[in-house]
């Protein structure tokens, strides 16, 4: 009986594990969708925004990581068990990546606005739609243990690198016909590439959800 409840409390942490990690990832893509907004809008007030929220992902990244030491070390888990707290370390690890890239974004919009700068020459929130649904796929094959959802994120990829280098063309055309806007479509480039850098670290999530249904390394 006693084993019986130990394997209960154990199984109610991993859940709670899961649901916190979901949360950590909301969090996150709210943050680039708020960073998506300043740099369209050059907004210096939602740049802020997503800087505050930068501390939310921060403190639950740690708090993610503690839980999941704490646990390998106290239960000794083995199994589809051990994969479960290793993939929700390896995750945390990404979607606080995520949380980076929309700080770096909110910078960029930064230095684009006092280069009295223009963003609306390029699809921004297009980029940033399908970078931020394959985060949320990612995420979704997580919490389904589904793999045609990882396959889905995984071709989805090569999409966000084709429209990356289409805005990169475009951007580079734009500095060819004004040169003096060169610094300014300089971060503005920088940003459209951390959009496709968010769209990485969803296949890095999509990679590790792959492991902890096969377990095997893709």
């Amino acid at each position: 009986m006693e084993h019986q409840h130990a394997r209960q409390a154990f199984d109610n942490e991993l859940l709670q594990l899961e649901h916190d990690l979901l949360d950590m990832g909301s969090r996150a893509e709210a943050m680039v969708a708020r960073a998506t907004e300043a740099l369209v809008r050059l907004d210096e007030t939602l740049v802020r925004e997503v800087f505050s929220q930068d501390d939310e992902v921060d403190t639950r990244d740690k708090d993610l990581e503690a839980r999941c030491l704490r646990m390998l070390a106290l239960q000794s888990p083995t199994g589809p068990d051990l994969r479960v707290i290793g993939t929700v370390l390896k995750v945390t690890t990404d979607i606080e990546r995520v949380g980076d890239l929309a700080v770096d974004i909110a910078r960029c919009t930064l230095k684009i606005e006092r280069e009295l700068g223009e963003t609306k020459i390029v699809d921004i929130p297009k980029i940033s739609l399908v970078a931020r649904h394959m985060f949320r796929k990612a995420l979704e094959a997580f919490v389904k243990r589904d793999l045609s959802l990882v396959r889905e994120v995984v071709r989805d990829d090569d999409d966000v690198d084709a429209l990356y280098r289409d805005l990169r063309d475009q951007i580079h055309d734009n500095m060819r016909k004004h040169p003096d806007l060169v610094v300014s479509d300089s971060w503005l480039l920088l940003a459209v590439h951390h959009f496709e850098r968010i769209a990485d670290h969803a296949v890095n999530i999509a990679e590790r959800v792959e492991f902890l249904i096969t377990g095997s390394l893709p």
